[in-house]
């Protein structure tokens, strides 16, 4: 399955609860696996992002469904990316003229 990474930035909200952030984590994961997903590792942040997951989702529709989400309890912002294993881009890599 395709692997995203995604970076947490918490709302105004969010830090204003920050004791009950464990528990919202839990939450996103079974969001996660609700839509067909797999969180591969979580991990909090120093720097501009507080916390990154990197999770597999069977497509785009998948990922993006949890994001809004996830983003609609106004506890966290998120920017999602798409990441490609050093195999998927030697095979990208290949088509190259």
């Amino acid at each position: 399955m395709p692997v995203y990474v995604t970076l947490f930035k918490w709302t105004d909200s969010g830090v204003k609860n920050i004791k009950d952030a464990p528990a919202r984590m839990a939450e996103g994961r079974k969001t996660v696996e609700h839509f067909g997903g797999k969180m591969l590792g979580l991990y909090v942040l120093l720097g501009d992002y507080d916390f990154v997951s990197i999770t597999e989702w069977p497509n785009d529709e998948a990922a993006t469904t949890a994001a809004l989400a996830i983003n609609s309890r106004g506890n966290v912002r998120t920017t999602t990316l798409r990441g490609f294993t050093e195999a998927e881009f030697a095979e990208i890599a290949k088509k190259l003229p």
